[in-house]
Formats: C-alpha cells, structure tokens, sequence
C-alpha cells in the first residue's frame, strides 16, 4: 500500500472528512469533528507513517508483533499508534487498523452522537 492508497482508504470511510488543520504536510482525517487518522505528506527517513487511534491493549500488542507499528508520533503514545506504510504491516491490516480507529472515535462519543453516526449514509 502507498501513501494514495492510504488516503482512498481514510477517506472511503464513512462520513469521513479530511482536512490540513497543522499545516500543508499533514493529511487529517475525522468522522463526526473527531480525529481518527493523520498523516504526513512528507517522508520521514524514506518512510511515510500513518498514525490512527488504538484501543491501548491492541495498541501494545501490535507494537509487538510488527516492525512496522510504533507508539504514535506527536500523541499520545497510549492511544495512538504510528503505522510505516510500506513495511511489515499488511495493506488488509493497515485497512483494519484505519476501521478499529474509527470504532474507537464512535465508542467514545455520547450516545445521540453514536446514533447520528450509525444512521449517516454511506456515500
């Protein structure tokens, strides 16, 4: 998967919006005003990264597993995940990663807000 790739699968989500709230060089993406993914649109040490929310256990668990997984850059480190695009981290994984992030944003909202999201059209 490439950083195109990654942008198409951000933004396929559900109501999903992206925008450039840090600047030119950094992708962000968010369902219902809520952060679920950002990326740079600069390379850093040859590698563009992915950074999406994780449930905090899942989170040290796949740091274990994958090369390509490590504490989320410029977060918290708790939550979030950095994922190297091109790495050891599957393109089916990545996707997977990108929809557990949006999982955890919609879990975490009040529930009418909940409810306004599972009734968005998929468009």
């Amino acid at each position: 998967m490439n950083i195109e790739e990654v942008r198409e699968a951000c933004i396929s989500i559900k109501g999903a919006t992206e925008s450039f709230p840090f600047g030119d060089d950094t992708l962000v993406y968010k369902v219902m005003d809520k952060m679920f993914a950002y990326m740079g649109l600069e390379s850093r040490d040859g590698e563009f990264w992915l950074n999406v929310k994780c449930d905090p256990e899942k989170a040290i668990e796949l740091r274990e597993c994958y090369n390509g997984v490590r504490p989320g850059y410029h977060s918290n480190k708790k939550y979030w995940n950095t994922i190297v695009i091109e790495s050891d981290v599957s393109d089916v994984l990545i996707k997977e990663l990108i929809q557990h992030s949006v999982d955890e944003v919609i879990r975490k909202l009040p529930k009418v807000k909940q409810a306004e999201y599972n009734n968005l059209s998929n468009t």
